[in-house]
């Protein structure tokens, strides 16, 4: 065996160490800015700037090999993010404290990119083959409560120390952050002590013009797969598949806590982290598997279509709360189950064709890639999401949100897809 430390001491906790500075970055940072009095233009420009980390994360991934190892990059990026999140917390409460907490955010989304990269591939030499398999089920559950955990739980308790505090917005949002630091400086010292020391987690070497070179080899081949006009309909796809939900991402979230009287739901941070956080998530997760068991069995050419579906037409829920103002707290979290099992549902056909398209040498790298232009395509449309909303009103902007589906069907209609595809990938997954 590869491993004598047991999985079970350290994957669970890194990959819930994975998920969780992602989940504040996107979502946590919305309610919290929104909560402290930005308007939705505002918050979108802003937040959507927050996702670049990500996009751009490529560029600098493969420098991570020439310097230390895998483990000293997890265990340096924890500490720096429990440390930004103190800061966080500090900066709150003072007159600079949204140029303070920007800064911080990005510092955290950066270490959060970094994180990844140096989790995965410590993740891949610590484990053989066999146990890197065995063990994904429970890296992504870990993962997924730690967005639960976020969305829901930290959410709704910033609702009640709200209530607790007699709506001391800044004052709740600060304890919020010192427990989140509490926390994440915890699991950096666990980590210290229950992450194993794997003799093949050395750094390279290689020279930095050797990494150069391989760089520019990389994006050579990334972008000369196919002929120009094919690969120019792949960008497309991997651009703007998701338009429709980078456009809702987050304004839904300012809709569902924004009074009537300003045309949201007025829901209670309490009622959003369950809501959102849970119900949604739960409905999210269930849409993936189904969607993975079914290109499984039959071959994503067949559920092309009804995927692309579910991931578009489900988005029609949002024009119905608008009109309505159904505040109801199980009809809003039906509404948010039915979207996101269809955006689960659809997501499997852009994970699935960003695998097909990296196959080859360099496909972990390539798959970084087509990750980093997925990012784009969200990062861009939600940065003036919030401004189009705030010009057009949630229910046109939701009726346009609609319509910007047809862009979803446009770049799918031109892709050429193996019939067979999917069954012996995720076979040999």
């Amino acid at each position: 065996m590869k491993t004598k430390t047991s999985p079970w001491a350290w994957v669970p906790t890194l990959y819930f160490a994975e998920g969780l500075p992602n989940a504040i970055v996107t979502g946590l940072s919305v309610v919290m800015y929104m909560q402290m009095g930005l308007t939705d233009t505002e918050v979108g420009l802003f937040t959507g700037w927050l996702a670049l980390p990500w996009v751009i994360k490529p560029l600098w991934s493969p420098f991570i090999d020439l310097l230390k190892t895998k483990r000293w990059w997890v265990l340096a990026m924890q500490m720096l993010i429990g440390s930004a999140l103190a800061g966080i917390a500090f900066s709150i409460p003072t007159a600079f404290w949204f140029q303070a907490t920007m800064c911080l955010f990005f510092i955290i989304a950066f270490c959060s990119a970094t994180h990844d990269v140096a989790a995965d591939g410590f993740y891949m030499i610590e484990l053989d083959n066999h146990n890197q398999a065995k063990y994904v089920g429970l890296r992504n559950t870990f993962y997924r409560l730690a967005i639960i955990f976020v969305n829901g739980i930290l959410v709704s308790l910033a609702g009640v120390l709200q209530v607790v505090f007699r709506n001391q917005i800044k004052f709740s949002w600060a304890l919020i952050f010192y427990g989140l630091a509490g926390l994440f400086l915890g699991m950096w010292l666990l980590h210290c002590r229950t992450m194993p020391k794997p003799a093949d987690d050395a750094h390279t070497q290689r020279s930095m013009t050797e990494v150069a070179n391989e760089i520019k080899t990389m994006f050579t081949t990334f972008f000369s797969k196919f002929k120009a006009s094919e690969t120019l309909c792949v960008m497309l796809f991997l651009l703007l598949y998701r338009f429709p939900e980078a456009l809702l991402n987050t304004m839904t979230k300012t809709f569902i806590l924004r009074p009537n009287s300003q045309g949201g739901l007025g829901l209670s941070p309490q009622e959003y982290g369950l809501a959102n956080g849970t119900v949604g998530l739960i409905g999210l997760l269930l849409g993936g598997i189904l969607g993975g068991y079914l290109v499984s069995r039959d071959g994503m050419k067949k559920w092309l279509w009804p995927m692309v579906c579910a991931i578009t037409l489900p988005d029609v829920v949002y024009i119905y709360l608008s009109y309505s103002l159904n505040s109801d707290l199980f009809v809003v979290s039906s509404c948010l189950f039915v979207e996101q099992f269809g955006y689960g549902l659809g997501f499997t056909v852009l994970t699935l064709y960003m695998l097909f398209y990296s196959q080859g040498k360099f496909k972990t790298s390539h798959y970084s890639i087509c990750t980093g232009i997925s990012y784009l395509g969200l990062m861009l449309p939600g940065m003036v999401s919030g401004y189009m909303k705030d010009m057009l009103g949630y229910r046109t902007f939701f009726i346009i949100v609609m319509l910007c589906c047809t862009i979803t069907f446009l770049v799918t209609a031109f892709l050429k897809i193996d019939p067979e595809f999917g069954k012996e990938t995720l076979e040999e997954e």
